[in-house]
């Protein structure tokens, strides 16, 4: 056993693969005693099959002693989000209601991912119906944040995240409406990307043509990211908003000379209140972007018309695809999705109406701003990781927040643009819980937006403090 691999990169683990120097086997052996070491504290992972993910894993060595051509994930250890399909597998979208759920069919992201090779270990937890940004549900109960134990590991990817930092997976999924790739990236020092609607596209879908809600990869690297990205992203004629472009795109070196790069600082994302403790480290940053070589100044878009536009595209989304199920079970459905329900279903054509030229407004303004600037740099959170008893975080710096995705504005404001946005590891707050930096490129430019994360990355190696959870392990 070699429990170091856990935490090395996923591309260097499949480059040893390919190189003879390490069996699938051997790695899904260590990532299996590192879940034994971890999963109990954290409870991230809710469904696992480990002896199945062990005989893939046999198969992936035996098609490497044939010369058998290899995937891009070939016998790389991966967690999907309870909320996607997995044929055979059970998912529960983190609800009693769905307690014994085994699908007959999987995601395509999931079929994607398998397809290059990556083995299943089993499902990471979410909120429930991954309404929120702290995971915790009445089913398996609240995903704990292993940089410190009594705070949230965020969500609704939280289980995938909290996963990645200690080593239990080598890739995860996750998916993303107001942040929920985003956010748990940044409480558990790991990466997420959101990439723009269409880049990895969803099927099956009751709501094909919601651009709001995107899937997309989480990673300890913003290389590893990359890497999966390339083997979830392509075209598929079942998602009408899929991108028509080779996902081979984002493979390759990310390395760039980042030297002139105009980068636009919104500390407060248009004057949101933010923790001093998380604004402390993402100011920070600024010198290391400048030592970096970009031009800082600090700027931000207009984003005033972005709440009501989220909030009435969010409610008629949980309208669409709750409603109904909410109606014959309400016992089944926690307060904060019966409320997103009501406003899906109060909001008549005028709401709905003023939402979306609000929206064509957000990205018109968005693409203009992008014209003069490369990127756009934030917090991901307005808060650090909070208690793991709280429901939801109910004032900042003060400010009260009104409900429960009210603090989660530095995640949605960017959601409603449709702009490609990542988390990267960024510094720690006095109490040694993670930050993340949030980088914004430019619409459907995620190689741009990968090559400067990873350049940021190089500059402030964050991921190299390792949660202390493993050392008493």
């Amino acid at each position: 056993m070699k429990p170091e691999l856990c935490d090395r990169p996923a591309t260097e683990l499949r480059q040893e693969i390919l190189d003879g120097h390490l069996s699938a086997r051997e790695l899904l052996a260590t990532h299996i005693e590192r879940i034994g070491q971890c999963n109990p504290s954290v409870n991230a992972l809710v469904t696992l099959d480990l002896e199945t993910a062990m005989e893939e894993a046999g198969r992936a060595d035996d098609r490497r002693a044939r010369g058998e051509t290899l995937g891009l994930l070939h016998g790389l250890p991966i967690v999907h989000k309870d909320c996607f399909l997995t044929r055979g597998m059970r998912t529960t979208q983190g609800s009693p209601l769905y307690r014994d759920h085994v699908p007959a069919v999987s995601s395509l992201l999931v079929q994607r991912q398998q397809a290059a090779g990556a083995i299943t270990l089993g499902k990471s937890n979410i909120p429930e119906f991954c309404a929120g940004s702290h995971t915790v549900n009445t089913l398996f109960g609240a995903t704990r944040n292993p940089y410190d134990l009594s705070r949230s590991a965020g969500g609704s990817s939280g289980g995938a995240a909290a996963a990645l930092a200690c080593g239990m997976t080598a890739l995860a999924d996750g998916s993303d409406m107001g942040g929920s790739l985003r956010n748990p990236a940044s409480f558990c020092n790991v990466v997420g990307l959101r990439p723009s609607p269409g880049r990895v596209p969803q099927w099956p879908s009751l709501n094909p043509n919601n651009a709001l809600t995107v899937v997309g990869p989480m990673g300890r690297t913003v290389a590893d990211v990359a890497l999966l990205l390339a083997a979830m992203a392509g075209p598929d004629a079942r998602d009408p908003l899929s991108i028509e472009q080779d996902p081979a795109a984002f493979l390759g070196s990310l390395e760039r000379d980042v030297a002139g790069t105009r980068v636009a600082f919104a500390p407060t994302w248009d004057g949101l209140p933010v923790d001093p403790a998380v604004r402390r480290v993402i100011e920070a940053q600024v010198p290391v972007l400048e030592a970096m070589g970009a031009r800082v100044e600090q700027a931000s878009p207009d984003f005033s018309q972005a709440d009501h536009a989220f909030q009435t595209l969010r409610g008629v989304a949980f309208e669409l695809a709750y409603g109904e199920l909410a109606d014959r079970h309400p016992e089944a459905f926690k307060q904060a999705i019966h409320w997103n329900i009501g406003v899906g279903r109060s909001a008549g054509g005028v709401d709905v109406a003023r939402a979306e030229r609000a929206r064509a407004a957000l990205f018109q303004q968005m693409h203009g701003f992008m014209q003069d600037h490369d990127f756009l740099i934030g917090p991901v959170s307005q808060v650090a990781p909070f208690p793991v008893e709280w429901e939801s975080v109910h004032e900042i710096d003060g400010t009260p927040m009104h409900h429960y995705i009210d603090w989660m504005r530095s995640g949605y404001y960017l959601s409603v643009t449709g702009h490609p946005a990542i988390s990267v590891p960024c510094g720690f707050t006095d109490d040694g819980l993670p930050v993340g930096l949030q980088i914004v490129g430019r619409y459907r430019q995620e190689r741009a937006l990968l090559e400067f994360a990873h350049a940021f990355e190089q500059a402030v190696p964050c991921r190299d403090r390792r949660p202390p959870l493993l050392s008493r392990s």
